[in-house]
This record gives C-alpha cells, sequence and structure tokens, in this order.
C-alpha cells in the first residue's frame, strides 16, 4: 500500500445520518416564544407565560413557507434560553400549559411536528441549554438531571427527530453533564443529527450570517461554542462533522415589527456561499404575533424558492468517467450552453478532494478547493461545449455526479456592503429591537 493509499483509510467516514442529513441541503428555522410577545431577542426568564397567545396561529402557513423555499427540514425553538417550553412538560409550570393560547391545553411542538410530517418535511428540535428561568440552572448537576427530563419527553412524545439543535449561546463556561444528557438520545433517538454540543454529528459555521468559506471543511478536531466567545471544543479525535450555516431571513431571530426581510439577491448570495460551497443552510423565517408569517416575509421566500427552481430545477446531467488518476471525463448527450457547474464528491469513504479545476477545450472555465456534497461554480462566461474534464487533487478522491445549467447569470450574487450579523450578545442591545 502507497503512503498516499495508507493516508487516505484513516481519513474519518460520516454515517449514514450524516450523509443524509448533508444531502437536504436546506432547512427551515422557526423562532417562536414569548420573545415574539415581549419584542425581545433574550428574554430573562420573567416575561408572564401570559404573554404567549397568538391569535391566528398556523403551523401549516409556516412548513408551506419553508417548502416554497426549497427547504427539506425544519426546527422549531421548543425551548429557548429564556426557559418557556412550547410544549406542557411536566417539568416546570413555565410553558404553553400556564398561557391563554388554547385554553391552556395546547401543545405547539405537537403541532409542528405533524405539520411536518404531512408535508413530508423533516422535524427537528431546538432544546436550548441555557435556561435563564430554571432555579437548579445554579447547579450544573441538578440542571443537567433537569434538562435530560425536558429531553426525554421531547424525544418520546413525538416521534422520529431529524435533528436535535443545541445552542450555545450563555453556555460559555458551564459544566453540562453531557454523558447523561447524551444518555437519552442513544436511547430515544438513536438515528438524530445532534447540533454542535454533547455529542456531536454537526457543527455550526462559525457565524450567523449564514456563510462558508472555501474550503468547507467536514473533518474537524474543534468546534465553536458561540459567536459570544473564542472558545474551542477540543474532540477527543479527529471527526467527520459537516457545517450548518444558520441565518435569519430578518436581522432578528425573533419577530420584530420595524425589521424588514432580506432582498431576494441578498438570499440568493447566502445560498451560493452556504449551500454552493458544500455547507448546510439553515434560514430562519420567524412568525409573528399572530403566529403566522409576515406576509412581506412569504413574498420573499416564494421569489426564493421560484427563482432557485428557475436556476437548478432542470439540471443538464453528465456521464462520468475517470480517466486516470485525478482527472474525470464528464460527457453530456449533446453540445450544451451552460453557465452554471455543480460538482459532488463520493463522500462514502469521506472528503478527500483538496483542490479542482473544471476544463472545456483545454482552458481552465472554473476552479476551488473542496467539494464535498456539492461545489456550485459560476462560470465568468457561457461556455457551448458536449464535454468537461474535471481535474481533481486529494488523498484518492472520487467524483459522484456533475450537472450543469443554463441560468442567464454569470455573476455570483451579491452581498450587500455592510452584512454581517449583530455582533455582541443581544441582551446587551434589546433597545435596539424595541
Amino acid at each position: 500500500m502507497t503512503s498516499q493509499a495508507a493516508a487516505a483509510t484513516e481519513i474519518p467516514v460520516p454515517t449514514r445520518e450524516q450523509l443524509h442529513w448533508q444531502r437536504l441541503e436546506m432547512g427551515a428555522f422557526f423562532h417562536f416564544g414569548v420573545n415574539t410577545f415581549a419584542n425581545l431577542e433574550w428574554s430573562d426568564g420573567t416575561v408572564p407565560a401570559s404573554a404567549f397567545d397568538p391569535s391566528d396561529l398556523d403551523v401549516g402557513e409556516w412548513i408551506d413557507t419553508a417548502v416554497a423555499a426549497g427547504a427539506r427540514y425544519a426546527i422549531l425553538t421548543a425551548k429557548h434560553h429564556d426557559g418557556f417550553c412550547l410544549w406542557p412538560t411536566a417539568t416546570t409550570d413555565y410553558s404553553v400549559a400556564s398561557s391563554p393560547w388554547r385554553g391552556g391545553g395546547g401543545d405547539l411542538v405537537g403541532e409542528f411536528v405533524e405539520a411536518c410530517r404531512e408535508r413530508g418535511v423533516l422535524p427537528g428540535l431546538y432544546l436550548s441549554p441555557w435556561d435563564r428561568h430554571e432555579p437548579s440552572y445554579a447547579d450544573p448537576q441538578a440542571y443537567s438531571e433537569f434538562y435530560a427530563r425536558q429531553l426525554t419527553e421531547l424525544c418520546t412524545q413525538y416521534g422520529p427527530i431529524a435533528e436535535i439543535w443545541l445552542d450555545g449561546a450563555g453556555s460559555e463556561g458551564y459544566i453540562y453533564d453531557w454523558a447523561r444528557i447524551m444518555q437519552v438520545i442513544d436511547a430515544h433517538q438513536p438515528s438524530t443529527i445532534v447540533f454542535n454540543m454533547g455529542r456531536p454529528s454537526i457543527r455550526w459555521v462559525g457565524n450567523e450570517d449564514g456563510l462558508a468559506h472555501d474550503p468547507v471543511e467536514y473533518v474537524v478536531t474543534q468546534t465553536m461554542s458561540s459567536q459570544y466567545t473564542n472558545l474551542r471544543i477540543g474532540l477527543p479525535e479527529a471527526a467527520y462533522l459537516p457545517p450548518e450555516c444558520d441565518v435569519s431571513l430578518r436581522r432578528g431571530w425573533f419577530w420584530h415589527a420595524k425589521d424588514a426581510p432580506k432582498t431576494l439577491e441578498h438570499l440568493l448570495g447566502i445560498y451560493y456561499r452556504s449551500i454552493g460551497l458544500g455547507a448546510n443552510l439553515l434560514l430562519n423565517i420567524p412568525p409573528d404575533t399572530r403566529g403566522r408569517i409576515d406576509p412581506l416575509d412569504a413574498r420573499v421566500i416564494t421569489e426564493f424558492g421560484d427563482e432557485l427552481q428557475r436556476r437548478f430545477g432542470t439540471p443538464l446531467v453528465a456521464t462520468l468517467t475517470p480517466l486516470r488518476d485525478g482527472e474525470w471525463l464528464a460527457e453530456f448527450d449533446d453540445e450544451v450552453t451552460v453557465d452554471h457547474v455543480r460538482v459532488r464528491e463520493d463522500l462514502s469513504r469521506g472528503q478527500r478532494a483538496t483542490n479542482h479545476e473544471l476544463i472545456a477545450g483545454g482552458t481552465t472555465i472554473a476552479s476551488g478547493r473542496s467539494i464535498g456534497v456539492g461545489r456550485l461554480h459560476v462560470l465568468a462566461e457561457p461556455v457551448t461545449t458536449r464535454e468537461l474534464v474535471v481535474r481533481v487533487d486529494g488523498a484518492d478522491p472520487a467524483l459522484s455526479e456533475l450537472v450543469a445549467h443554463r441560468t442567464g447569470r454569470t455573476m455570483l450574487p451579491r452581498l450587500p456592503d455592510d452584512y454581517t450579523a449583530p455582533t455582541g450578545r443581544p441582551d446587551e442591545h434589546e433597545s435596539e429591537w424595541l
């Protein structure tokens, strides 16, 4: 065995669940709770449960909007940092059971999961580790047991959960009993994807702008806990942890009347720099105080989904043939004129490609570093050809697919010049939301 082949065999490989999750590509995030009604981003656990009272809640509309964007999974904030629970938990009276909504008999988690399954969307749940309402949080061991009980309810009462989102914000320096917490997941949801904490199966990309960067590396030795600290969480060994890019349609994660949604061009710019680079995109669509999707948000989301379908809905699929080490021939059935090319790596043996270039007629028309689950290239000008050559560097990499598109666009969608997520902790700038 050559030294390169020996090194290649040591590359961490994804689980079946990780590969399935990566191929979903886009998810929808729904931040909803007492913060929605208090016009806050992070409330401190003192907003009364009676504040939660959506007048016209329609979770089906939420998921329909997600589907319109192209999302194939969705995540609900079952409990945010304030500790308010969107299901009638037995662990605390700070929940929908103490609210006027549905006369105290409602279960938003249940409605959410049902709406997802009716529409073929995989349901996921966010359960904040940080809890600003629960008194036992002052005792890490007691709170870890409390948290495990909440997690057990969510893992046993609603059927299969596709992703459990563990947000590190607010938990900087806090010691959870992750072994105890992960026992719950292992026992009741062994196939779920775990975001970033505990024993994660995916990681945070490292910003809340929705942006990845080339290369997008799936094998890492550490993760970042939140944007409010430079703390890195070291892993026992290198692990396959593909990134998820979270971003909100609006400036905040919760709905605020004075906010406006991002433009279509902005959303496309995020898509190209997340999914287009081989990361998953989790797009937050915050419901308003009615429990509905703001019409402005619904409009731009529909435009976004329609434009993605227009650009990429009818791909031109090439036949791939390996030529020699590191080279692949991609042949189309007929001569085509294209301006976008998407290459996919065979990840069954792990991520192996480190650099690549696309060649037409002996000329390099695009290049980049990682490929991963999908690498989208915008060509500087349309190319007419019947075949492309893909040169790939790395530890015995292989390709699984190459498709091309004629979109009528040869420019990468622009992001606003001043685009960045709000800095600093939200509770330090709450007046900005009022």
